[in-house]
């Protein structure tokens, strides 16, 4: 026989025995249990929820938080335990970093109503959350905290704020402005090699040298270089002398003739030079000699540049013939055309050349040092840009280069070189006027192109700043460049890559970031800047990050001794986060 069942309904499990309990109790107190109790059913999970929020677990990664390419990443992962999530709840969950409220993710029981990611009662469930957000200086020292808001129906309920992290680590932000700009280069020589020519000319079938030749102005000219050259210190090395023989003739005697005239060349100039009393010139090593037998070269040279009759058939017999009797043969039956050329051209083979070489040694680096300050303008424009470079003193520099760009206001480099060493003193809007009129007297040049890159990514523009580099083109420098952006950028690897061999902070940074701490230690050691304070604080930044304690204490310690600021800014870094416990660090940092 089967049991009676009995129904009941909510009524009788609810309030029959509050009322047989409330028998002597006043209806406003009734009242009050009745909608503390209708409050308990319809929550619905929502009470347990708020009361058991500490069984949910959430986790940050990366923790603390870390600032790449001027956004902070926050990727959270929730989990919830069995029984703990509402079958009917709605629930909103916002991340938010200080004061900055991230997109909200929504979460739904499983008999929930609405879009959402599903969280089974029984079984519990768990969520993922990605987000970027821009970076604001607040977010340097700020939690990250998690807040929901359940929802079943009309009702609702906060459930507490939960700190799940820390933000925000910003290494990328020690980046230095290292910029490389380019100069506008001297082309200032200090030897320079300089030359004079002589012809001395001889009648048909001699080699003497005669005295109406070394009378001629031309002789006279010569002779008047070598003695200045010398008194000005000029450096002799030496004096070539090609003799020449015209091609009529026999072969074998007009050979005896070059090289006698060759002979008698060295001779006469050998006593030019000792009556002038030139040191030069008194060895016959002095002189080198070569000779030509036949000039048929210098004939056809000569008649190129005539206006003989029968030019162009004399020339075909050139190209038609490489024997010399057989041409001489050729041209000699233009009776009339040969008589021409033995006045007006033959006569002009007959000859020797004589060529003085000597090394023009320009003003010494001291007494162009001396006059770059005292004198500029007795300097020209190669010998005062040369000057800047021989000084260490950037306002030294400067001087000179304003008084080149005072004196020399048309060439680019002047404005070029202002701006750069205007860049050396962090003068980026001195340097940008100076650019401007640079790139007015030298178009799109690419090193005035590279160096308004650098101008705008001082002023915060790295857009600007890439257009410029693109149109400089390829350098050592802009390469480098591009990979400071790309540092800022967040793209690590590629400012490696960019910034090839360099031994800068700003190299070893970018290794640190790309997570290669022993190569940017090595970088940091062959750095010019090595000892700086720095470059000491991004070496405990390493060993923080590698877990070597002992090397971030030091290199800490050494930082804050050469610099006290380093003090406040390790102890708020969270670079350092798990080494705030740590005695020494305490000790260094308060």
């Amino acid at each position: 026989m089967q049991p009676k069942v009995q129904n009941f309904n909510l009524k009788q499990i609810i309030f029959e025995p509050i009322i047989l309990k409330m028998k002597n109790k006043n209806l406003h107190t009734l009242g009050i249990l009745f909608v503390a109790a209708v409050g308990l059913v319809s929550c619905n999970g929502l009470g347990k929820m708020v009361k058991k929020a500490d069984s949910v677990t959430y986790t940050l990664t990366p923790q603390p938080l870390e600032m790449h390419g001027d956004t902070v990443a926050v990727n959270i992962s929730g989990k919830y335990p069995p029984k703990y999530f509402g079958k009917k709840v709605v629930l909103t969950v916002t991340p938010k970093l200080g004061d900055h409220a991230l997109e909200s993710l929504t979460l739904v029981g499983e008999k929930a109503a609405g879009a959402g990611t599903k969280i089974a009662f029984k079984a519990g469930g768990s969520f993922s959350y990605s987000k970027k957000i821009a970076y604001t200086p607040d977010m340097k020292n700020a939690d990250l905290k998690i807040s929901a808001t359940g929802v079943v129906k009309s009702k609702s309920k906060e459930i507490p704020a939960k700190k799940i992290g820390d933000g925000t680590i910003i290494t990328p932000l020690l980046t230095q402005p290292d910029e490389k700009a380019i100069l506008g280069p001297d082309k200032f020589v200090k030897v320079l090699p300089v030359s004079a020519e002589l012809e001395i000319f001889f009648i048909i079938n001699e080699s003497t040298v005669r005295p109406s030749e070394i009378s001629r102005k031309e002789t006279k000219d010569f002779k008047a270089f070598t003695k200045r050259a010398e008194n000005k210190g000029f450096t002799m090395k030496g004096m070539s002398v090609s003799a020449y023989a015209s091609p009529d003739g026999e072969l074998s005697k007009n050979a005896n003739l070059a090289e006698e005239r060759a002979k008698h060349t060295i001779k006469a100039m050998m006593e030019e030079l000792k009556k002038d009393k030139v040191n030069a010139g008194k060895d016959e090593s002095f002189y080198t000699k070569a000779t030509t037998a036949e000039d048929w070269e210098g004939f056809k040279k000569l008649m190129e540049a005539s206006d003989i009759k029968d030019k162009d058939l004399i020339l075909r017999v050139l190209t038609m013939y490489t024997d010399g009797d057989q041409r001489e043969k050729e041209i000699k039956n233009l009776s009339q055309t040969w008589t021409v050329l033995k006045e007006k051209i033959l006569p002009k083979l007959r000859r020797s050349v004589s060529v003085l070489n000597c090394d023009s040694m320009a003003r010494t680096d001291d007494r162009i040092s001396q006059l770059a300050i005292s004198s500029p303008d007795s300097l020209n424009n190669e010998e005062i840009l040369y000057a800047a470079t021989l000084t260490k003193d950037l306002n030294t520099k400067m001087n000179i280069y304003k008084a080149a760009e005072k004196r020399f206001p048309n060439d680019w480099r002047a404005a070029n070189n202002v701006a750069y060493i205007a860049l050396m003193q962090n003068k980026a809007d001195d340097a940008q006027a100076e650019l401007q009129k640079a790139d007015k007297l030298s178009p799109s040049n690419p090193a005035v192109m590279n160096n308004m890159g650098i101008v705008s990514r001082w002023k915060g523009d790295r857009k600007a700043a890439k257009d410029y580099y693109a149109k400089a083109g390829s350098s050592t420098e802009t390469s480098y460049n591009l990979g400071v952006i790309a540092i800022l950028d967040g793209k690590y690897n590629d400012a490696i890559s960019k910034m090839g061999s360099a031994n800068t902070f700003n190299a070893a940074l970018a290794k640190v970031l790309a997570g290669q701490g022993d190569a940017a230690s090595q970088t940091l050691d062959n750095s010019p800047g090595k000892d700086d304070a720095i470059s000491y604080y991004l070496k405990a930044i390493i060993g923080a990050r590698t877990g070597k304690t002992d090397m971030a204490i030091s290199n800490l310690k050494a930082a804050i001794g050469k610099d006290g600021a380093y003090k406040d800014m390790a102890r708020l870094d969270l670079e350092f986060f798990k080494l705030r416990d740590n005695a020494d660090f305490k000790s260094i940092t308060q």
